[in-house]
């Protein structure tokens, strides 16, 4: 006679004060875990039917597919600023520095500066002598 194993995996604790989160919001490492919690701790007398696991699955792929496409996106964003930065280079521009005072004058450099909390938050810069400008901060160009 074979016997159950009728452990279970220990529940995460869920904090009282965090807020409600929606599906589209789980990373695809959480839906997972969520979905195997789910199959691992569901009534064996009345088991999940097979159409909802099939459009948890499918659930899953979306939210696969938006990742990569956001992650797409990101990157032709990056690369389109850093295009757009660096043609300004050698070109005479108005613009408003940091300290949004109206500057002028020839882009001698660009640089990209991170986030030092989040590696996917870069701001673009264009340097106008001492000046360090937002790439959204360029007003006119001249040529």
């Amino acid at each position: 006679m074979s016997r159950i194993n009728t452990t279970f995996p220990t529940p995460t604790p869920i904090d009282p004060g965090a807020k409600p989160r929606k599906l589209e919001d789980l990373d695809i490492d959480e839906f997972l875990k969520l979905m195997i919690a789910e199959l691992t701790n569901q009534d064996p007398l009345n088991p999940m039917d097979n159409a909802q696991l099939v459009e948890q699955i499918g659930q899953i792929r979306n939210i696969s597919a938006t990742t990569k496409l956001s992650d797409t996106l990101d990157s032709v964003l990056t690369g389109q600023s850093l295009t757009t930065a660096s043609s300004l280079i050698g070109k005479s521009v108005t613009a408003l520095n940091d300290q949004n005072e109206n500057v002028a004058g020839v882009v001698d450099r660009v640089s990209v500066e991170v986030d030092e909390n989040d590696n996917s938050k870069r701001t673009f810069r264009v340097h106008i002598g001492d000046d360090r400008v937002d790439l959204k901060n360029v007003r006119e160009i001249k040529t």
